[in-house]
């Protein structure tokens, strides 16, 4: 298994300068988002990906599933979608004088898919797609469908209008690994961005992993060791973000209502494996923790009124902890 963690370890650092560099011919731009996303594939995990409309986040999700050769499939969610329209239905085929029960498809069945605003749809609407991220399956009466692997659901959000919109329930939320917030780009980086889109159309990405290696990948990361240092640093965080901890901060105490859950601490863990596999680190450490840390539980720490009152933010209580945690 050492050998093989090596010679992946190789490989895979090698990818992702390709994989970048790939992306970078059509986004320019974002690497932290393009970094996370590929490190939430090799996870097996979800993103919400938060951005006012212009940032070409479609485009975005677009290049990084032609690198990879990977099938994608939008939805773009409106209130008036239906379950069905997500999963797939039941259709009568009628055949040599019987009739028969045939299921179509929905647009979920793909490997990266894009729930294009995925908070203007009802709340029945957004709940079918719990079963696909997390059991990876489609139930239709009574019968269980498996998704393709890899599979990962990338839904994106507008910050600024929020009329006529759902907001996700944090069950739903809790089931995506990262939640990551797109900015305006920097000057120099919007200059080339206008110069692109005036002067060339996208260029055809080459693929740099295939399904396989995707798949290949997502077995080894469970094998890639880890410190019990590592772990008790992340579980120490986890535990600090709690209100009803002795051992939190009075801010928490404060200005926190629910803290993160186990599953959210195992979720940073899990991540710090894929981004120490994908810079070419043999195993995680507190610096992976670290970095990852506002990203998994951004989405996941619930503040009460007297923070909004305070203008406090999630951020600003992450690195908090993070400042006093050793």
């Amino acid at each position: 298994m050492r050998k093989i963690l090596q010679k992946l370890l190789i490989e895979i650092a090698d990818a992702r300068e390709k994989f970048l560099s790939q992306v970078k011919n059509n986004i320019v731009g974002y690497e932290h988002v393009i970094e996370r996303i590929l490190v939430a594939i090799f996870c097996q995990g979800h993103c919400v990906i938060e951005g006012v409309p212009g940032l070409a986040k479609t485009l975005l999700v677009k290049s990084i599933a032609e690198t990879l050769d990977l099938k994608f499939n939008r939805i773009q969610f409106t209130p008036d979608l239906m379950p069905s329209d997500i999963t797939g239905s039941e259709i009568i085929r009628q055949k040599d004088g019987s009739i028969d029960f045939e299921f179509i498809k929905g647009p979920i069945f793909g490997n990266i898919i894009l729930a294009d605003e995925i908070n203007r749809t009802p709340p029945k609407t957004q709940a079918a797609l719990l079963e696909c991220m997390q059991e990876r399956t489609v139930t239709v009466n009574g019968l269980k469908y498996e998704l393709e692997n890899p599979f990962i659901v990338l839904a994106t959000q507008n910050p600024v209008e929020q009329e006529g919109t759902y907001p996700l329930p944090e069950a739903q939320l809790d089931r995506f690994l990262f939640y990551l917030i797109l900015d305006y780009p920097s000057f120099s980086n919007e200059i080339n961005i206008v110069q692109d889109m005036s002067s060339k159309v996208l260029k055809k990405l080459n693929h740099v992993l295939s399904p396989e290696k995707i798949i290949e990948v997502q077995k080894v990361l469970y094998n890639i060791p880890i410190s019990n240092e590592t772990i008790e640093y992340a579980v120490k965080l986890g535990r600090k973000t709690r209100p009803d901890n002795d051992e939190s901060p009075e801010p928490v105490k404060k200005w926190v209502e629910y803290g993160v859950s186990p599953r959210a601490i195992h979720s940073l863990i899990f991540a710090a494996k894929s981004l120490a596999l994908v810079r070419g680190n043999p195993s995680p450490t507190k610096k992976e923790v670290k970095e990852l840390i506002i990203d998994v539980f951004r989405h996941r720490l619930i503040l009460n009124f007297q923070a909004e009152a305070d203008g406090i933010s999630v951020e600003y209580i992450l690195n908090l902890l993070l400042n006093e945690t050793e």
